[in-house]
């Protein structure tokens, strides 16, 4: 099957008379997949354990339980620490932003382009918390909540 990207879907938006007709044509291009359903799939497939992402995310065990229940949705930065336990990738990580319906991380927000520096070469939370504190930002909120 031909999958659209989203710039096309947005194109055909603008330029869609019908939007019900565009919703019924676009069925098969819309996001299905909820951040809990996509958290497991990723916890299989990196073959990691949950207990792993929590101490490396410096997370709550409670807290961290209830986003992969789907009970709860997390902060943005609390999503990044979870992304930073779980070792993904900045496209990863930007995937998971988007399921939550967090803004994804901007290259051109400097905030933003030191935690991508971070994922992309693999540094832990607390490096990562160690550069944004060198550069005058607010660490990513680990707190237990």
């Amino acid at each position: 099957m031909y999958s659209k990207s989203t710039d096309e879907l947005k194109h055909e938006i603008k330029t869609v008379t019908d939007i019900e007709d565009y919703l019924s044509v676009n069925r098969d291009h819309f996001i299905k997949e909820s951040l809990s359903q996509h958290l497991h799939m990723l916890l299989a497939q990196k073959k990691l354990c949950r207990a792993a992402v929590i101490r490396n995310s410096l997370l709550g065990r409670a807290y961290v339980y209830r986003i992969f229940a789907g009970q709860k949705i997390p902060s943005r930065d609390k999503l990044i620490a979870l992304a930073f336990g779980m070792h993904l990738t900045d496209d990863e990580t930007q995937k998971l932003l988007k399921l939550s319906g967090n803004r994804e991380l901007y290259a051109r927000d400097e905030r933003d382009a030191l935690i991508l520096f971070a994922l992309q070469r693999k540094m832990t939370v607390m490096d990562t918390n160690s550069l944004l504190f060198e550069h005058h930002f607010a660490v990513l909120d680990t707190s237990k909540e």
